[in-house]
């Protein structure tokens, strides 16, 4: 589109478009108006190119994992995702990713709270190793984790085989999410506000809940959502920490691969279709609440 703007200067809203002066004669010389085209689009090319690149490295190996799955039909389908042993791996995965999306609300919070707020030796390491589990192999957490917490733990606490031990090495992998983000929120936040409220005689925790809970709201639900579908699909970080017992520390992504080792690819397709629906499903639901946050915060006055 067609946008007319100047080069630099900003008028009052409704005052009509800033210009600037041309150097060189008294005064600045005559207001001199710049005209430039916007068209914010890549063209059909652009868009032919992304789409191509997008069904290579993401739809079609989704549609060919989900006709895996259904080879022996609906029937087929359901036996292999509802067998027992798949059922209770489900369970102890949906559940462990549930805590640990519960625990990086209040941690990850507290800890993006810290960096943003607070000043203290050493915050640019300690910001910098955030992102560590973004860049870490999973399985070298699973080791340290193990060396840390199994059976010959040099701080006797012993994690090994337990849920517990999955929690920990998932809120490990999974810690950037909520930090990374609240903060850029938190660092936006209007400080008056806080001010205000602090001397109409409102305390911290009240000051934190009513004036800045609601708005870091969406970014902690955001990240926390993107957290516990993080966890749902990990295998890495867990695969000797976790001890792979079924029924009770064996998550879904180790019976996939215990699935694939017997010769049953229909079994692990299947099971990894069901674990992309409930990715899916939260992430969608995630997109839902982001656009109804952003659009009442459109309309609020």
């Amino acid at each position: 589109m067609d946008r007319t703007a100047t080069e630099s200067g900003a008028n009052a809203p409704g005052s009509g478009p800033a210009v600037i002066k041309s150097p060189g004669s008294p005064g600045g010389g005559k207001p001199r108006r710049v005209l430039f085209k916007v068209t914010g689009t890549v063209g059909p090319l652009g868009i032919a190119v992304a789409m191509l690149w997008l069904s290579v490295i993401v739809l079609l190996p989704l549609a060919a994992l989900t006709v895996t799955s259904f080879e022996e039909g609906i029937g087929g389908f359901w036996d292999a995702v509802t067998a027992p042993v798949a059922l209770a791996a489900l369970r102890v995965t949906i559940g462990v990713s549930i805590v640990v999306a519960l625990i990086n609300v209040v941690m990850g919070t507290l800890i993006a709270w810290v960096l943003v707020r607070d000043e203290f030796p050493g915050k640019r390491i300690v910001n910098a190793l955030i992102d560590l589990p973004f860049a870490l192999p999973t399985i070298v957490a699973s080791i340290v984790l193990l060396s840390l917490y199994g059976p010959e733990s040099p701080i006797d606490i012993h994690l090994n085989a337990t849920k517990p031990g999955l929690v920990v090495a998932l809120t490990f992998v999974t810690l950037p999410f909520v930090v990374r983000s609240v903060q850029p929120v938190l660092i936006e936040a209007d400080r008056e506000v806080e001010e205000a409220a602090a001397s109409l005689g409102a305390d911290n925790w009240t000051t934190f809940r009513k004036v800045l809970l609601p708005t870091l709201a969406p970014a902690i639900i955001s990240g926390a959502g993107l957290a516990f579908a993080r966890a749902i699909g990990e295998y890495g970080s867990v695969v000797l920490i976790g001890g792979n017992i079924p029924r009770l520390t064996q998550v879904t992504s180790q019976h996939i691969q215990q699935q694939i080792e017997i010769d049953r690819p229909l079994n692990a397709a299947a099971e990894s279709v069901a674990l992309l629906a409930v990715a899916f499903v939260t992430l969608l639901l995630l997109r839902v609440f982001a656009e109804r946050s952003l659009r009442k915060e459109q309309a609020a006055p």
